[in-house]
């Protein structure tokens, strides 16, 4: 299908990023983070308005607590592709992005140098393709507009969903739109269905028919999860952070998990919602502890990879059929691609 115009103004960006990256590369040293010339080095994370733990060590400020020296900026984006860009443009030395998304940043032509660090959530209900205007089925989507953010976990589950229903996406008009852009354009009534997430799925929801959900998906065997990822260069020269971040993750889960409620509030505070209806949200994932993570159907140990590099492999197989990649990488780049020997310093 023909991109829009605003998604060839993305891959330009993206490319001039490359460029950009290369030069920072060549004229720098440390190749990451940045320093404030007293020696206090400044950690960039790029973040997303998910109902997650990670909105939990915002608000909470677990980070900053647990980083005195340091100085932590958080910085938005509206989606998995956004932070890939941002990645390429050294502009960031933490990301949570779409298991999508990351699989296509250790594909080429992308070939980001970034690991796995954590499994932010497992995506189930909060994801999930909504439709309007009498549209009951998948099937009747031929034809119409369909809004979701190009290269992200949604994109690629309603490429999944349209496979499965026997739609060939040539014949669906799908529009790259972020979940804000996406919410104006079906009150507008520019569209006709829109594949996206919680708090803007939520809102659609409202006056919408829910087709089929990531969880569904995920039961036929297109599992989608949000992933945190660390740039190679920073990992290796602030391995004390890297262990500090997993840490603050780690401490959020712990309190969603023993206190939603009080996980709830703050998230309702970074997202503007009500308490009720952030811990509603919270509800439709699943979280991950570290010791849980470490087992093998996530990121797994040190000489033992886990089973997500499987995922992200299978996810570049089914990404290359939709030709949105070009090649699918080996098995064995997503197994390196897994910081197993990070999480080990967290969990033992």
């Amino acid at each position: 299908m023909p991109e829009n115009r605003r998604t060839v103004l993305r891959a330009t960006a993206a490319a001039a990023a490359v460029l950009l990256t290369a030069a920072a590369t060549a004229c720098s040293s440390s190749g990451s983070g940045s320093a404030d010339g007293k020696g206090r080095t400044t950690v960039r994370i790029a973040y997303q308005e998910i109902p997650n733990a990670d909105l939990v060590v915002k608000d909470r400020r677990l980070l900053e607590q647990a980083l005195p020296d340091a100085d932590v900026k958080w910085v938005k984006f509206d989606s998995g592709g956004d932070v890939n860009t941002a990645v390429l443009a050294g502009s960031v030395d933490f990301g949570l992005a779409g298991s999508s998304p990351v699989t296509k940043g250790l594909a080429a032509p992308l070939n980001i140098p970034y690991k796995v660090l954590w499994v932010h959530d497992l995506i189930g209900e909060n994801e999930a393709l909504v439709a309007r205007g009498g549209i009951t089925s998948v099937e009747q989507l031929v034809g119409k507009k369909v809004a979701t953010p190009f290269g992200s976990t949604s994109h690629y589950s309603l490429l999944a969903a349209l496979q499965a229903a026997g739609v060939d996406p040539a014949k669906v008009n799908v529009i790259d739109l972020q979940p804000q852009d996406a919410l104006a354009a079906w009150k507008r009534g520019d569209i006709d269905a829109a594949y996206t997430w919680t708090p803007t799925l939520t809102e659609l929801e409202k006056d919408g028919k829910v087709l089929v959900t990531s969880r569904q998906l995920a039961d036929q065997g297109k599992r989608t999860a949000d992933l945190g990822v660390v740039t190679n260069a920073f990992a290796q020269a602030h391995p004390e952070i890297v262990t500090a971040w997993l840490k603050a993750e780690d401490q959020a889960v712990a309190l969603a998990k023993s206190d939603p409620g009080q996980a709830a509030a703050s998230i309702a505070k970074e997202l503007n919602l009500s308490p009720a209806d952030a811990l509603a949200q919270l509800k439709q994932l699943v979280l991950l502890t570290a010791a849980e993570q470490a087992g093998p159907d996530y990121l797994g140990k040190p000489g033992a990879p886990g089973r997500l590099a499987d995922n992200l492999h299978d996810a570049a197989v089914f990404l290359k059929g939709q030709q949105k990649i070009d090649a699918v990488p080996d098995a064995s780049v997503f197994a390196k691609a897994l910081a197993v020997e990070e999480l080990a310093r967290v969990t033992g």
